[in-house]
């Protein structure tokens, strides 16, 4: 795909400017060297006045065409629920807008498809906000595994257990997250999206997967337990098990990947910490801290590709695969 180069400062147009854009996305936008955000469109006129006022940002619309149209603007953020995703992005594919997208990158993988489809008719990029593949706590994880440390590596296994939603969030009348017809699923495409995605860049693709998945607590209409197994095109079998109503006792968030000569235990939410244990050096723990915007890194990846300096490693063809396998998972 051809890109086009900028060499300029980074000029944003945001769509939506909800929970993640306070503080994970956005700020970073407009702080980063080289980069500006000139433009927020949301259909909430007095909450849009708000969000701007308090991030120091020129506009405010309320439809997105403007955004789309407005010849300033270099890039299109897109951080609306994944039922929207499609149609606004391939409305600025046809405006010549690359897009940066909010994870999961569509509520369905099918949506993905038309989306890869569109931007390279235009030949602009689409990036998606899978921003663990530039944190230094998992580019550490990339790290041993290449530097050999645990051997082969063999297996690798998820472990998620969550307590149910408080009731007074359970009960409010719109809660998009556990909507599968705007989410895709339930909690497990929110969260379970960055844990694949991640296992996808440091093994690449996976080429089967398998699963049950059931709602247990009926609580809402999505999963709330998900089961499955999936093996990578390089052998290396993986499994998880998924579950959103569970004790709060229970809580956990491990994943371990086991070697023929040691093992890497990680939490992909929260803890920052790398665990390794080995059979050279027995135990060895690898502390990090998580960055103030946590899409920092992986915003200054889009911003130097777009000036003809770098890539971004998260994108509309790998983003696909991860919305692939959460429906092979599933399935059942």
């Amino acid at each position: 795909m051809k890109r086009k180069v900028l060499n300029k400062k980074i000029t944003w147009g945001v769509i939506g400017a909800g929970d993640v854009c306070e503080k994970k996305s956005v700020p970073a936008m407009y702080k980063l060297p080289g980069s500006e955000v000139k433009s927020v469109m949301r259909r909430d006129r007095q909450r849009g006045l708000d969000y701007i006022r308090r991030h120091h940002i020129p506009n405010y619309c309320t439809d997105a065409e403007e955004i789309f149209q407005d010849p300033d603007v270099d890039i299109v953020y897109i951080a609306t629920p994944p039922s929207s995703h499609t149609e606004l992005a391939i409305k600025a594919a046809r405006a010549g807008k690359p897009v940066y997208v909010e994870k999961p990158m569509a509520a369905t993988y099918a949506d993905c498809i038309k989306m890869n489809k569109a931007f390279h008719e235009a030949g602009i990029p689409l990036f998606v906000a899978y921003y663990r593949r530039t944190l230094p706590n998992f580019l550490k994880i990339q790290q041993l595994i290449d530097d050999g440390v645990i051997g082969e590596v063999r297996t690798v296994s998820i472990v998620m257990n969550k307590q149910p939603i408080p009731d007074n969030v359970r009960h409010l009348a719109f809660n998009w997250r556990v909507i599968p017809e705007i989410a895709g699923g339930g909690y497990f495409f929110d969260l379970a999206s960055h844990q694949l995605d991640f296992l996808d860049f440091l093994f690449g693709p996976i080429s089967e997967a398998s699963g049950i998945s059931y709602n247990q607590a009926g609580l809402y209409d999505a999963e709330d337990v998900v089961s499955g197994s999936f093996k990578f095109n390089n052998g290396v079998i993986g499994s998880g098990i998924w579950c959103f109503s569970a004790s709060a006792s229970a809580d956990i968030d491990k994943t371990t990947i086991v070697g023929s000569r040691g093992m890497i235990e990680y939490a992909t939410f929260g803890d920052p910490t790398v665990k390794l244990t080995s059979d050279e050096k027995g135990e060895e723990i690898f502390p990090f801290t998580t960055p103030v915007h946590i899409q920092q890194f992986l915003i200054q990846t889009i911003i130097d590709e777009l000036n003809g300096e770098g890539a971004c490693p998260s994108t509309g063809e790998s983003a696909a695969r991860t919305n692939w396998v959460m429906e092979q998972l599933i399935k059942g």
